[in-house]
């Protein structure tokens, strides 16, 4: 027997709201051509929610529509919208059609009364504009003026089918109790519409708190937890979850943590796209070392933003530049953006909400944080926390390099850690101390911690002066760090002695110059005094040789005039050449008249 092949799914059709966040949640947007309840207390954002989907939809897609008022009166819906950047008259002409349906009681109860007629008005205005989309705001205020059970049901059920007749994207708004959050006699209505959302607005640890739940769609997926929401300038912006896989890039590119001797502390300084927590108690420079990698960040042009909470812009531009750290003329060229907000005047998801906008106006490559610890104060530590996470997984996945501040408080001078609990998931964690000795009071700084990179693991004192930050080389005595004037004081003293040292070593060297001097001399006075005695050496010498000579010439000289006979071991004497003497028989010569032998 063949298996009977099974149809692909099909997805269900939607109409994407183009509201930041909700879409997300959604799975793509609202139903098409179905009808979606949007219900929740005062001021929870129905009216603004319904709007704004049917705005984008006409800038984002040409789509016309149809907004119907049962509250409020039409004028009055159009004044509240025009505080939005929506640039909602053009739309008004040709686009967005809004039908003023605000009836008084004595109209409704002086006869019997339905929709029919308004619903017969708003098919002609469909068809003229060839509408995409409409919107029944305030429905419950018009059954509530029917009074009767009977006829609120019958004209709720017109409405659903005259939506179905006429291939409409509904949007219908509606109160709900603030004891039951659900809506008050007219709970049947979850039951007929496919999506049904959730306004909720409530104060958590005295903040107010925006939330949002889709808790009905049917043929569709959605996330369906309280999401928080926050009101600007463009609307509503919900809050989406994060993507369940974390997927960052992981650069090796270097970027300047301020100063140079700091990134040589780094291995060569922090990785692009990496966060830092610089953590410490008040007092220590966390700002001073924020703000110096803020305009070492715009020193190299990238654009930079600084958000700070609690403090202004103009003071902490003052109060760096005590230091050194100039950010007014980066802020003029456009390359800094500084934002501060007050911390307690939202929740922490709408802070987080206003710093997605941030980002996505400014487009920084780098971006500050100061501190974000006093996100605390904004609706509990729970949902700092969350933020705060949620916050460094934002600019990870949009390659921001950022530097957060949080502040550590308490007695133990020795704590590290936030009550943040982002430690575990920066990627470099500086921390910032003091180190108190001696009446006197040094900052100290360390690295906890830098991931992928060699680090030190020194403790420097940091200095700051007129010319910006500085860490000072590693000084230490007998095992141990000094710091402030003790250090000044050990270094006075070890210069003191290094000058007698030297002072000492010149005065030998003086002497053993002088006792290498007076030996050379010693030594040239023998050496002159060998030379005199080997020169008169030499002239005995020769005067004895000269007095052999002429002693054993004359000699020689005497025998060859006297006649005698030399040595049998002399050499025989020469005799001059000449006529020879005859010698008579005695063997005398010949005599002359004197007597002289001849």
């Amino acid at each position: 027997m063949n298996e009977m092949k099974r149809a692909d799914p099909q997805p269900l059709a939607k109409m994407a709201t183009g509201i930041e966040g909700f879409d997300e949640l959604s799975g793509g947007g609202l139903p098409r051509n179905r009808t979606t309840l949007v219900m929740g207390g005062p001021g929870s954002g129905k009216t603004v929610f319904s709007l704004q989907t049917l705005v984008n939809a006409a800038h984002q897609r040409a789509e016309s529509s149809i907004f119907v008022a049962f509250e409020e009166r039409g004028r009055e819906v159009v004044a509240n919208a025009l505080t939005f950047d929506w640039g909602l008259p053009p739309l008004l002409e040709n686009q967005i059609y809004i039908l003023d349906a605000h009836l008084s009681p004595t109209v409704v109860q002086s006869g019997e009364f339905d929709l029919s007629g308004i619903l017969a008005i708003l098919k002609a205005k469909k068809e003229q504009i060839n509408a995409r989309w409409i919107v029944f705001d305030g429905i419950d205020v018009l059954l509530r003026l029917l009074r009767d059970p009977l006829l609120e049901m019958r004209e709720i059920y017109r409405i659903r089918d005259w939506l179905m007749d006429n291939d409409l994207t509904a949007i219908v708004t509606a109160k709900t109790d603030r004891q039951t959050t659900e809506i008050v006699n007219y709970g049947f209505m979850q039951f007929m519409v496919d999506c049904v959302i959730r306004f909720d607005r409530r104060l958590e640890d005295g903040i107010p708190t925006h939330r949002l739940q889709i808790t009905k769609y049917r043929g569709s997926d959605f996330s369906s937890g309280e999401f928080p929401l926050s009101f600007g300038r463009s609307g509503i912006e919900v809050a989406a979850p994060e993507p369940p896989e974390i997927i960052h890039d992981a650069s090796t590119e270097r970027v300047s943590a301020g100063f140079e001797r700091f990134d040589v502390m780094l291995g060569g300084g922090l990785f692009r796209g990496s966060s830092t927590l610089i953590t410490g108690a008040p007092g220590t420079s966390k700002t001073t070392l924020i703000g110096k990698f803020a305009e070492a960040a715009c020193q190299r042009g990238e654009r930079t933003l600084f958000v700070s909470f609690d403090e202004g812009a103009d003071q902490i531009t003052r109060n760096l530049s005590s230091v050194g750290i100039d950010l007014h003329a980066h802020v003029e060229s456009g390359l800094l953006r500084m934002y501060s907000g007050r911390t307690e005047a939202r929740s922490a998801e709408e802070h987080l909400i206003k710093l997605r906008a941030l980002i996505r106006d400014h487009q920084p490559r780098c971006m500050v944080i100061d501190p974000l610890s006093a996100m605390a104060k904004a609706g509990g530590i729970g949902a700092a926390r969350a933020v705060a996470n949620r916050l460094i997984h934002l600019m990870k996945d949009s390659k921001i390099t950022v530097v957060i501040s949080a502040l550590i408080e308490g007695n133990d001078p020795q704590a590290e850690a936030t009550d943040l609990q982002i430690s575990t998931i920066a990627d470099t964690w500086i921390h910032l101390s003091y180190v108190v000795r001696g009446g006197e009071r040094n900052r100290a700084l360390t690295i906890v911690k830098s991931r992928g990179t060699w680090h030190s693991n020194q403790v420097r004192e940091l200095v700051l002066s007129e010319t910006g930050p500085m860490l000072t080389d590693v000084y230490s005595a007998g095992g141990e760090v000094l710091m402030g004037t003790l250090r000044w004081e050990k270094e006075a003293e070890e210069t003191v002695k290094q000058k007698q040292r030297r002072a000492e070593f010149e005065r030998r060297q003086r002497d053993l110059e002088f006792a290498e001097a007076d030996t050379r001399a010693r030594i040239k006075a023998l050496e002159l005094d060998l030379q005199r005695q080997q020169a008169e050496l030499v002239l005995c010498t020769l005067d004895d040789e000269a007095r052999m000579l002429s002693s054993s010439e004359r000699e020689h000289e005497l025998r060859r005039m006297r006649g005698a006979d030399l040595p049998i071991d002399s050499e025989p004497a020469v005799v001059p050449p000449g006529p020879v003497t005859p010698r008579d028989a005695s063997g005398s010569g010949t005599r002359n008249k004197a007597g002289q032998e001849e």
